[in-house]
């Protein structure tokens, strides 16, 4: 009988060593975690990296000793994208992924493609973190060079003190930091020679699909690759994302007219206030928003006294809904200085539509022809800026 389960446990091993896709997981002592892991397949570009959408196209057990094999994977011509995860004990959804924490994360996008053999090695609770292949093929290779960056990028992310409780005159800083873990997965995407990989660092950018402060980032991707790649459909589903209809007027983009209800009464067209200026800084405010005052008092303020004449203007158009609260925060802030517009209409303000986006504090950096040359340039930055350009 001894005999037996030798020779059974020596087919088992043979199995695995021979399955496609196999590993051996590091367990914890406690059994916080379940027996089973999972192979998902995402099936659209919205999908990748995203809880409860991937479809679970296989499950294969976790034995005592940490290892797993799946014998039967997706017939693949070419690389396809998949993901392995990984659940806590009682977890209703196999296709939960966690992305609260790239150093907890419980799941780890892979490539596949026939003829492959991928060995995985993994601690079960620090799952994407801890995560590692046998040998990988290039494209892996990259998946896993990206989870590393996103790894550092939010270790420095999580030591910013903009992350740590603030105020809201603070936003604008934990927005500087939100866009500096980003960077790195922006310029991953940007220099990677891997279709995959590059997506995945798309989605790993926003994973709630919110890309209105880096709108060029989508348009210079969907360039990238359909070049590349003219026939992927993630590529066209990439594309139909970066449709400049459909996104912020980009950097570079002539700025679109509007005709503008101005504090003293007149309506006026954006373009003619712009005209005559070297420099214009269309700043999207409110009363209500900290943040905004903030930036009046400390840095619109003193960068109109000093530039004003030499061609600079600000022009604000403020999301108020109460006339008073408009022009008291015009007074107290100092801003009276330049010029004012608003339709007093709150968040449904028409210029909103027209720039098509939603969130301020925002503003549209402006040279003397009316194109965008920044964007969304704040505080010290904006200082820095505005004095480099009329030195």
């Amino acid at each position: 009988m001894v005999g037996y389960w030798v020779i059974l446990l020596g087919l088992l091993a043979s199995c695995q060593d021979q399955a496609p896709l196999s590993g051996k997981l590091v367990l914890p002592a406690k059994g916080e975690w379940s027996s089973t892991i999972y192979l998902l397949q995402p099936r659209s570009l919205d999908e990748v990296a995203t809880s409860y959408t991937g479809q679970v196209i296989d499950s294969a057990r976790i034995n005592s000793d940490g290892s797993f094999a799946f014998n039967h994977l997706p017939d693949a011509a070419d690389p396809l994208l998949l993901e392995l995860a990984v659940q806590r004990t009682g977890e209703r959804f196999a296709n939960r992924l966690d992305n609260e924490s790239p150093l907890t994360a419980n799941y780890m996008p892979i490539v596949w493609e026939n003829g492959l053999t991928l060995k995985i090695s993994a601690s079960i609770d620090r799952f994407q973190s801890s995560f590692a292949i046998e040998n990988p093929s290039p494209a892996n290779a990259a998946l896993l060079h990206l989870r590393d960056i996103r790894q550092q990028a939010f270790q420095q992310f999580l030591a910013s003190p903009a992350t740590e409780d603030h105020d809201e005159t603070q936003l604008l800083e934990a927005e500087a930091a939100r866009l500096n873990f980003q960077q790195p997965l922006i310029d991953f995407a940007q220099n990677t020679s891997e279709l995959l990989p590059a997506l995945v660092a798309i989605r790993w950018v926003s994973p709630n699909n919110d890309y209105e402060r880096i709108p060029e980032f989508l348009v210079a991707q969907c360039q990238q690759w359909q070049n590349s790649h003219p026939n992927h459909p993630w590529v066209a589903q990439l594309c139909q994302k970066s449709d400049r209809a459909l996104l912020p007027v980009l950097q570079g983009d002539q700025l679109p007219d509007a005709a503008l209800p101005m504090l003293g009464g007149d309506t006026l067209a954006l373009a003619q206030l712009i005209q005559g200026n070297k420099l214009t800084v269309l700043d999207l405010w409110a009363s209500w928003c900290a943040p905004c005052r903030r930036e009046n008092r400390d840095y619109l303020v003193p960068l109109w006294e000093k530039y004003h004449t030499q061609g600079f203007e600000i022009i604000g158009y403020a999301l108020d809904a109460s006339d008073k609260a408009w022009k008291r925060a015009i007074e107290t802030d100092g801003a009276y200085r330049w010029l004012h517009a608003s339709h007093l209409r709150g968040d449904d303000a028409p210029l909103l539509e027209v720039l098509r986006i939603q969130t301020i504090p925002s503003n549209f950096i402006l040279d003397a022809n009316g194109k965008v040359i920044a964007k969304n340039v704040h505080g010290e930055d904006l200082v820095a800026f505005v004095t480099a350009y009329f030195q």
